[in-house]
């Protein structure tokens, strides 16, 4: 079975605009901004993983972006950050879908197509919702804790980290360690 990195598109990958102290998705390919320390995270993971962003992208449902705008920010970052794959949920709280995050469902997809060992895997993200999707599956879970205004993730559930490139070196680490049991 094969080992897998799950990232969260914005305030992961990208730099995410904030309203009211609450991130939001960018809305053209211009506002592209990748984090910091990305570039080198996805370097160290890329050499044992599969890569795959899962993101919600429901502002495509509230009519504040277009999904074709959504889908050429989508494959830029799969061409630029060579991302295995990418999954995106475009529903809104209210169609209460499998998919959406805190759920699981893009999760279970990349598995089923992968062949993923969800034990074995790992989820970075920025937001509670992240972290209960992925523990809801058993993989081990990274917190990047930008202090938004909103509820945090309950620290037994994830390790908090201050970026993408602490968490890199973390699951990087964690691996050699299973190595050497």
């Amino acid at each position: 079975m094969q080992k897998a990195v799950f990232v969260d598109r914005d305030g992961v990958l990208i730099k995410a605009p904030k309203i009211n102290n609450r991130p939001t998705s960018i809305k053209k390919l211009e506002q592209i901004k990748i984090m910091n320390g990305v570039i080198p995270g996805i370097k160290i993971l890329k050499k044992n993983f599969k890569l795959i962003m899962i993101t919600n992208q429901p502002d495509v449902y509230r009519k504040k972006v277009k999904k074709k705008d959504v889908e050429k920010i989508n494959n830029f970052l799969k061409k630029k950050l060579r991302l295995d794959d990418i999954y995106v949920c475009y529903h809104d709280n209210i169609h209460k879908c499998r998919c959406r995050k805190p759920n699981a469902g893009m999760l279970l997809l990349a598995k089923k197509k992968w062949n993923i060992s969800f034990k074995k895997s790992f989820l970075i993200g920025d937001r509670s919702s992240d972290v209960i999707a992925g523990k809801k599956v058993g993989c081990t879970n990274f917190f990047i804790n930008y202090n938004y205004n909103e509820k945090l993730p309950n620290k037994k559930s994830c390790y908090y980290v201050k970026s993408f490139y602490k968490a890199a070196l973390e699951i990087n680490k964690s691996l050699k360690n299973k190595d050497n049991e």
